[in-house]
């Protein structure tokens, strides 16, 4: 079966989900108390950060504006 670009898109979606589930189980298991300056903490949250808006990018409708359609509130035009 060849894969297709869905197929792709399917997979980074897979392995950000399980990248997501990794870093919530360091930040759950991270030793307390937490220091505010703590570094390694506030990377792994910088890390959550950037896994659920990647996650956010791959789940997003994207609007490509063309000659009928130039800005997202023209609707759909159909002949």
């Amino acid at each position: 079966m060849p894969h297709t670009f869905e197929t792709h898109l399917d997979a980074a979606r897979d392995a950000l989900l399980r990248a997501r589930a990794c870093v919530r189980e360091e930040i759950r298991d991270y030793p307390s108390p937490i220091a505010g300056c703590d570094a390694q903490f506030n990377h792994l949250l910088a890390q959550r950060q950037r896994i659920l808006e990647a996650l956010g990018f791959l789940e997003a409708s994207v609007f490509v504006p063309t000659p009928r359609s130039p800005t997202e509130d023209c609707g759909v035009e159909s002949r």
